[in-house]
């Protein structure tokens, strides 16, 4: 019975000033979002809405605050863009985006993602900062924004002739308000609602010409039936994938974060089936895709959100304001939406990284550009799987230095009571023998014949930690070579799972005969041939 009184009136309270709080900062970035994805500022909110109260009923993050975040709105942005411009394909994006991330929770893919490299997400993070500033160009000097960077960047000429010193004004002053609104306002009035509210009041006032968010429809969303193409189909699941990815990244770092502010441990297998099971409603309601989101999920905790109240309350609040207010959001002018976004994106740059570039080893550096420039130059899928592939390269090459190969011209032992015995020529690996070692390995082999003297050699594996089935392959390639020449081959290896395992391939390098567990048997074994 002790449980039901834990919640108490204070945590009560707390959640709802928490929600409240999450919810008003939440507001300005769900319009904000939804204008810059191209699928309009209601979309922003349905997303907000319906992913905020399904993860949070769901998640595995007891505070986390989901919504639309910057990353997965470019990718959302990006996926209209290539679909030809249907917004019902871009939601059959945003469906297989929430059923992968539900499989990725069931299969307890959860745990995985603090092993990507670190140098990988802050090459993306700081790309998507990149992104989100220059598609923010157009509509901060009041010109008709670009799908994509590259497409900003190239009609910049255009986008400047067609500039709106009104709307220019509006974006400076609401950049203005949000970067340095003093900490002590922003407690209690967040910096973003502060610049929405005093710039789409001055916009009004002041008469002002300016392109502004336009008609938002009242009430529940539509039901929307996402749409699939076979023809498109495979581009609809890659971007299906990123979105996953993303968002999965995007949530677990966020409920890191939670979890260091609050001393609690989340449960990241059950997060991302609550944020898939978001995305999936969003994806049938016409709202943007989401995930966990850092700065509303601190402002939550850091206003007294304690539960997952907090979430749901955060969602309720939006609704209302849907409900109520939304004739009053269809006055807010782009430019004001564009200073607050460009704000957004300078936050997510990765500074921790960038400080400190000077003095991180150079291999890191080149991933983090590379990864930085594919996805503000080419894509977010091809940015990611090539910043991790490179990075597997660094540690396969880091790896394969550590393996040696010893061959000395006097290593011969001599064969005890055997006088004539021109004694065993030894062979010493140590290091990880894996596919990355292995073309380093056979080549120093080649050179054994060179330095023989003797029919008997062994290949000393006492140093070997770790051999991968391409090691086992080369090796027993390697013995049935030497065999091949009139020689005598054998295998020291002194861990015995290893041995069973080489036994149990059948092969006729590897036996009772090949293998040996010491030198002492490798030279009692010479007497016996002799």
């Amino acid at each position: 019975m002790a449980a039901h009184h834990t919640y108490s009136a204070a945590t009560l309270r707390g959640d709802l000033f928490g929600g409240l709080t999450a919810g008003i900062v939440a507001l300005p970035l769900a319009l904000a979002f939804g204008v810059a994805s191209g699928a309009g500022a209601a979309a922003g909110l349905y997303g907000a809405i319906a992913l905020g109260l399904v993860a949070a009923l769901f998640g595995g993050t007891r505070v986390q605050i989901s919504g639309p975040t910057g990353p997965m709105t470019v990718v959302f942005a990006s996926a209209i863009a290539a679909l030809g411009g249907s917004f019902q394909m871009a939601l059959a994006v945003v469906l297989v985006g929430g059923v992968l991330q539900i499989a990725l929770g069931l299969l307890k893919v959860g745990g995985l993602v603090r092993y990507i490299p670190y140098p990988v997400i802050s090459g993306f993070m700081s790309g998507i900062g990149v992104i989100i500033i220059l598609l923010q160009l157009a509509p901060l000097l009041g010109a008709s924004p670009s799908p994509s960077p590259l497409q900003a960047l190239a009609k910049l000429p255009d986008t400047l002739a067609e500039l709106n010193l009104q709307a220019l004004a509006l974006g400076l002053m609401t950049f203005a308000i949000v970067w340095f609104t003093p900490m002590r306002i922003s407690r209690y009035l967040p910096s973003p609602l502060l610049a929405l509210c005093l710039c789409t009041l001055a916009a009004v006032l002041l008469g002002w010409q300016v392109p502004v968010i336009g008609e938002i429809p009242t009430g529940l969303p539509e039901f929307h039936l996402p749409q699939f193409s076979l023809s498109q189909w495979s581009l609809i699941f890659t971007l299906g994938l990123t979105l996953a990815l993303l968002g999965t990244i995007d949530s677990l770092l966020t409920s890191l974060v939670a979890d260091s502010i609050t001393r609690t441990r989340h449960k990241p297998n059950k997060e991302l089936i609550g944020q898939g099971l978001g995305n999936m409603l969003c994806a049938f309601i016409g709202g943007l895709p989401g995930a966990g989101a850092t700065m509303r999920t601190v402002v939550n905790v850091n206003a007294g959100g304690r539960t997952r109240i907090s979430g749901m309350v955060h969602a309720v609040f939006l609704l209302a304001l849907l409900l109520g207010l939304a004739p009053l959001a269809a006055q807010i002018p782009l430019a004001v939406l564009a200073g607050i976004l460009v704000k957004v994106g300078i936050d997510i740059l990765d500074y921790r990284l960038l400080k400190r570039i000077q003095g991180t080893p150079k291999p890191e550096v080149i991933i983090m550009l590379s990864v930085f420039a594919l996805t503000v130059l080419v894509d977010l899928v091809i940015a990611v799987g090539v910043g991790v592939v490179l990075a597997m390269g660094l540690v396969t090459w880091r790896m394969a230095k550590t393996a040696h190969i010893h061959l000395e011209e006097d290593e011969l032992l001599d064969v005890p009571n055997e006088p004539g015995h021109p004694g065993v020529r030894l062979v010493r690996l140590s290091g990880p023998l894996f596919f990355g070692s292995m073309a380093q390995m056979l080549d120093r082999m080649d050179k054994v014949d060179q330095v023989m003297q003797t029919k008997d050699i062994v290949l000393d594996c006492r140093g070997v930690h770790y051999m991968d089935l391409t090691a086992v392959f080369a090796i027993e390639d390697m013995l049935q070579k030497l065999q091949q020449k009139k020689l005598r081959p054998r295998l020291l290896l002194d861990d015995e799972e290893l041995q069973q395992r080489l036994l149990a391939l059948n092969s006729p390098a590897f036996t009772e005969q090949t293998l040996c567990s010491s030198i002492q048997q490798v030279l009692d074994d010479c007497c016996q041939q002799t």
